[in-house]
Parts: C-alpha cells; structure tokens; sequence
C-alpha cells in the first residue's frame, strides 16, 4: 500500500479505479437490488458476501458467472482509494467504527466528483477551443478542490449543482470535439430512428450506421445492434450502453466516453476502442 494516493498528483490515471488501494468501499458502501446485475440484495454499508477481510473479492474471476454482472461494469473513477488514503488517511473503516457511516457517505460523493472530472479532462485532452480550455480548466480546478476537501466539506457540498454549473462548458466543447467529423450534428435520422440527445434506440437496428459526429448524450441504447457502426467523434456522455452490441464498431475519439460504459456493453477483437481503454475480459475473442 502506498502512503500517498496517485490522485493528489494531478494526473489522469488518479481517475481510474486503484483496488489495491482501497478499502473495498464499493463492495460495503453501496447498496444492490436482486437483478440481472445482482443475485442477491445488499443494504448499503453491508459488506457484500464476497469480500474477505482484506478487502479482496473471493470470486473476482467468475463475477459474472456467479451472476455479479454488475461489478464487472462499476467504475469508482479512482474515488476508492482516494477516500481511503487520502480523505482518510489510511485509516480504515475497519478499524474506526466512529467513522464508518460517514466514510460510506463521503464515498460516493467523491465518486461522482471524480466522474466530473473524467468528463472535464476528457475535453481538455481531446483538444478545443482556447476560451472554452481556460474554463475548463478552471471548473477542473474547482471540482479537484471540492473532490480533495475533508469529510465535512465533501457531505455539505451540492454535487448536482457542479455538475449544473459543468454542463454549458461540457456542451461547449462536445461541439468543438465533434465538428472534426462530416455531418457532425446533434439531430440525424437514421432509416426512421431519430438519432440525438435523450433517445430511444432500445434494441434499435443501427448497424454499420455512421454516426460520426453524433450526439447520443443520454440515448437509450439498452440491446441495440452497433455492429460495424462508426461512432468515431460521437458523443456518448450519459448514453446508456448496457447489453448493446458493438462489434466491429469504431469507437476511436468517441466523446466523454467511459470504461464503465464499455464493460456495460458487448464487443469483439474487432471493436476499436480509444487509446487507454480496456477490452473487457467477457467481449467475444
């Protein structure tokens, strides 16, 4: 265990998940429902069943096959060892009852924090405009302050008003981001679907579909075919990607895309995925 988390460095790994450097937080502090992602029901601050006593899961390897799909699909942005080595200072849920219940509560705060982050990042990397960059880096700055305060700050703070304030620079930045590809645009039709922000594509038929430059900001694409489809340039924040194929599909510069959304859909050796990304152990050979 390092005495120092990656995240006070600044640099983008500190928004990936490090479980070595965790408490187990997402396995205790969260609550589940029996579901397709879930065999069992868990109240939050429970350990889950397969959490041994140093905070290690016994059945990671088969997480799935024991019907846990939805570990494999969480993604804590770096937020659980943040809070167990810097918020708390190695001082472990285990061994400080009084701090328990507050820790359980700090942590998905910070998670959400963290996740604003990515998003921020996301843009400043990718590259746009240099007045809509400066505040970015701003609001990253802010929201790193926020993210890197004490417990009590952390519970007084109002997480859905940041990401308020984040949203018009977010936008701003998506359209800078996407105008690389032809036909970039918010609204398309694809056949008859109507392909933009918020909509339902459940199980819709979009394969080999070129969405180069779409916006699929909040779309439903729960079991929707992406197979072969190109989705290079695309916005993807908020989309939900559960169970969708995607195949042979070209994700490359995809926009406020997260692993999370990834591991939560289906592929193949063919899926081209942005640099940094991992390919799924479950994606097909």
């Amino acid at each position: 265990m390092t005495t120092r988390t990656r995240v006070t460095l600044g640099r983008r790994e500190d928004l990936g998940a490090d479980c070595a450097d965790c408490f187990g937080l997402c396995c205790v502090a969260l609550a589940f429902t029996r579901s397709v992602d879930f065999p069992v029901d868990k109240d939050a601050g429970d350990p889950c069943v397969n959490l041994d006593g140093r905070d290690g899961c016994t059945i990671h390897p088969h997480l799935r096959d024991r019907g846990f799909r939805g570990c494999t699909v969480f993604d804590c942005f770096g937020a659980g060892q943040k809070v167990s080595r810097q918020t708390y200072a190695g001082r472990s849920w285990r061994d400080d009852p009084d701090t328990r219940t507050e820790m359980f509560a700090v942590f998905p705060v910070v998670r959400r924090l963290h996740e604003l982050l990515w998003y921020l990042d996301e843009a400043l990397t990718g590259g746009t405009d240099p007045t809509v960059a400066v505040e970015l880096r701003e609001r990253f700055a802010r929201v790193q302050e926020f993210a890197d305060g004490d417990p009590a700050s952390v519970l007084a703070l109002d997480v859905d008003a940041e990401y308020d304030a984040a949203r018009p620079v977010l936008l701003a930045a998506s359209r800078t981001l996407r105008a690389a590809a032809s036909g970039a645009g918010d609204e398309r039709r694809i056949g008859r679907l109507r392909v933009g922000p918020g909509a339902d594509l459940l199980a819709a038929d979009l394969r080999r579909a070129d969405l180069r430059g779409a916006s699929l900001r909040g779309a439903l694409l729960i079991g929707a075919d992406l197979t072969g489809a190109d989705l290079r340039h695309c916005e993807c924040i908020g989309a939900d990607l559960r169970d969708a194929d995607l195949s042979g599909a070209d994700l490359r510069d995809a926009v406020y895309l997260t692993q999370m959304q990834v591991n939560a859909a289906r592929g193949d050796a063919a899926t081209r995925l942005p640099t940094g990304f991992q390919r799924p152990s479950h994606w097909a050979a």
